[in-house]
């Protein structure tokens, strides 16, 4: 199957990362490269680095991106993204997008396990390496479960889910993505189940986010990409749930912070300013027309803050 995936928020992106034509970006999240391929046609002595964890997103930017010379594609992890500047020989870029969907293409590959709505086996994995979501709820205590459930998916019936899942893996293996969404549908009251969309998205969600440290990843990659950016240089993010968004708009909170004096103090004594400034105080979101021609849209929110120093 040929990688597709439509970039959300593609005029939003490109005015957010204010991209200069001799500047240095790089696309933390390449996909099937649309970003990028946006980015790159705006540069004409810059450079573009595109990196993404997963194979076929690899061959598919690589593939795409071919007749840019600006543009060089890297397999690896955006929270390794120091690591990869440095073997670069690269110290500081102009701007860092980080697109955290999950592209089109691992959706509708079946085998790839992501989706509820086909049956195939319980992987999940993003680089198609370590452990699978059928190898993670195996293994998992139904207390494990539980907290996964919970904290990654925000899901009501965490419990119970856990539970069922324990009792029915010892009479057989869970390990295709029909069984396990039937042992989710089991496990939610009918009413529930007539509410928030399909009943086993939480929990998919979730596993998604265990099998691939996704949080963890976001919180290791925040900083450095903070720190690679030259002056004046800008930060975009694309969150898709409600996680991974707070985590993202708390960094932000706190480099565009100043002042750290208590407050009670009249006049501020540690004479600390921003190290960088939020563009715009709230999220943009997809607009009409884009929703209507891509409704995984929908949940997309776009931060982005410009470094001062």
């Amino acid at each position: 199957m040929l990688f597709h995936h439509i970039p959300v928020l593609p005029d939003e992106v490109i005015a957010a990362l204010d991209i200069q034509p001799g500047g240095i970006y790089l696309d933390g999240t390449a996909g099937g490269g649309g970003h990028s391929l946006l980015i790159a046609g705006r540069l004409t002595t810059g450079r573009l680095i595109a990196i993404d964890k997963d194979p076929a997103a690899v061959a598919a930017a690589r593939q795409r991106l071919k007749e840019i010379p600006q543009a060089q594609v890297v397999e690896g992890d955006f929270a390794d993204l120091a690591d990869i500047l440095d073997a670069l020989g690269m110290d500081k870029v102009d701007g860092i997008l980080l697109d955290l969907g999950i592209s089109s293409h691992q959706v509708d590959t079946a085998e790839r396990g992501f989706s509820y709505h086909l049956d195939a086996p319980l992987d999940m994995r993003m680089s198609g390496q370590g452990r699978t979501a059928a190898e993670l709820i195996a293994r998992a205590s139904a207390q494990e479960m539980t907290d996964i459930f919970r904290r990654y998916g925000e899901e009501k019936f965490a419990s119970r889910i856990a539970k069922n899942i324990e009792l029915r893996r010892a009479a057989e293996p869970i390990l295709t993505t029909a069984q396990l969404t039937e042992i989710i549908r089991q496990s939610i009251p009918a009413a529930a189940r007539r509410e928030g969309g399909h009943p086993a998205k939480r929990v998919f969600q979730a596993l998604r986010i265990a099998v691939n440290s996704e949080l963890d990843r976001l919180e290791t990659a925040l900083d450095k990409a903070f720190e690679r950016l030259n002056i004046g240089g800008r930060l975009a993010i694309i969150t898709f749930h409600s996680l991974e968004d707070r985590m993202v708009k708390r960094a932000f909170a706190e480099y565009a912070k100043g002042c750290r004096c208590p407050a009670d103090f009249p006049v501020c004594v540690c004479g600390q300013t921003p190290r960088g400034a939020l563009i715009g105080r709230k999220p943009q979101t997809a607009s009409q027309a884009e929703l209507a021609a891509n409704p995984r849209s929908k949940s997309a929110k776009l931060r982005t803050i410009q470094k001062l120093r």
